[in-house]
């Protein structure tokens, strides 16, 4: 496996043993390396941030991570940032959603309660998360993947993999080169760096993309996936979590490489499907192809309180305001779902989700609220939230969306004005308007600015 930046200072005077070094500095694929006082330089540009693997140019395999996301998007707008520990999540009373590499070396990492990580950070600036920003840049960088491939499977607003299998003749270049390019242009014109992991499946990809971050570049290759994985512990395949970590400890099986030496049919008898997955997975082997139309099963939006609130008359704004986010969202996608999902947070930390189906898709903020609403009615008792969210699911397509309603005659209504709303709020941007609450399930415009 190799990984950038570093390169055997052994192997630099040739590329005879495989593929030519690749320079993520500067693209090129010299045929010699010149030597530094230590490590081996390209010698077109003098960068140490080479790249060989002898399956380096038969590869086209990738999976693309964002490092530290949103604290990059946060520290690109905020040059003052540059050195200093960042923390995006919800207050104090919230947890973290990401932190730069400054704060986690401190000790802080994502979904730990924020009271915690500024205990071990405590000079560490606190930024409240802006989903519609890193939305925005998130699509940025993946128009710049799709550039590359249609073959780009989102997994998350700042990952995704790639298949660049069949791009070389178009791009003149080859996939590892292609990737190289595309990470230097990101950088440079965005502003925020990813790591990429290169390999011969989605499995592999994705563990070589978290190999060497940030700014990496790293390869694990077809004919050492096994060998590689071997001594890794069982918890780095997909699906093994914490549980079922515990189960396969108790029957001996700790690392990939003893998950290797037993046979797939025991395997089978003991995990059910699982057991065939993880089979063929300790060997490096998955068969799934990179799906551009991989399912999205829902849209939500939550936050936290920085103080716990029990009141319905608090609550009700702030579901709102979430359903309205949602709704950008569903709008954005072409999308309308059937199932309301409310949920909360107790102040001891309790997880309550109430869901709700319609009985046609919407993706109407003035529906997902006045069904979110109903349900909030009916958990709001005298305890105290510390989160609260709205998501929808069951998906259909937006044209089912949404239908005149002959039982609530004001349904359409508040539809055409939502939808002129979302007009002016796209002409003039989405503070333009901000609506406020006039009974259950119904809103108007209250500012214009």
């Amino acid at each position: 496996m190799a990984s950038a930046p570093d390169l055997p200072a052994n192997a630099a005077p040739t590329a005879g043993d495989g593929s030519r070094p690749l320079c993520r500095d500067c693209g090129a694929r010299p045929q010699r390396l010149t030597m530094g006082s230590r490590l081996p330089r390209c010698p077109a540009c003098g960068g140490l941030r080479l790249v060989r693997h002898p399956e380096l140019d038969r590869l086209s395999i990738a999976h693309i991570d964002c490092d530290a996301f949103y604290a990059s998007v946060e520290k690109r707008d905020n040059p003052e940032l540059a050195d200093r520990p960042v923390i995006v999540g919800g207050g104090r009373r919230g947890v973290v959603s990401t932190c730069c590499y400054i704060a986690r070396i401190r000790g802080v990492h994502s979904a730990m309660p924020m009271f915690k990580a500024l205990e071990a950070c405590p000079e560490a600036v606190v930024i409240r998360p802006d989903m519609d920003k890193y939305a925005r840049v998130g699509r940025e960088i993946r128009d710049r993947m799709r550039a590359l491939t249609p073959l780009v499977e989102p997994l998350s607003i700042d990952e995704a993999f790639l298949d660049l299998t069949g791009t070389e003749k178009l791009h003149r270049a080859t996939p590892a080169e292609q990737l190289a390019r595309l990470a230097r242009e990101i950088e440079r014109d965005i502003g925020v760096t990813v790591s990429v992991g290169l390999a011969a499946n989605k499995f592999l990809a994705k563990i070589a993309s978290d190999l060497d971050k940030p700014r990496g570049f790293s390869v694990i290759g077809a004919e050492e996936a096994e060998s590689f994985l071997a001594d890794k512990p069982v918890g780095l395949i997909w699906g093994v979590g914490k549980v079922f970590r515990k189960k396969l400890a108790e029957d001996g099986l700790k690392t990939i490489g003893q998950l290797q030496t037993r046979d797939p049919a025991d395997l089978a008898r003991r995990y059910g499907a699982m057991g065939l997955r993880l089979a063929e997975l300790s060997h490096g082997r998955d068969s799934r192809s990179v799906s551009p139309d991989r399912e999205v099963k829902s849209i939500s939006n939550e936050t936290t309180f920085d103080r716990d609130i029990p009141d319905l008359q608090t609550l009700r704004p702030i579901l709102r305001r979430l359903s309205e986010k949602v709704s950008a969202r569903l709008k954005d996608a072409d999308m309308a779902g059937r199932t309301i999902t409310l949920k909360l947070k107790t102040a001891d930390f309790r997880t309550l989700t109430r869901a709700r189906g319609l009985a046609d898709p919407t993706q109407l903020a003035d529906r997902i609220f006045a069904t979110g609403d109903q349900l909030l009615k009916g958990e709001v008792d005298g305890r105290r939230f510390r989160l609260l969210g709205i998501g929808v699911s069951d998906f259909a397509p937006s044209s089912f969306a949404d239908p005149d309603d002959l039982v609530d005659t004001g349904a359409g209504q508040r539809a055409r004005a939502e939808r002129a709303i979302d007009a002016l709020r796209e002409k003039f941007g989405r503070d333009a308007i901000e609506l406020g609450l006039t009974r259950a399930g119904d809103s108007r415009p209250q500012r214009d600015r």
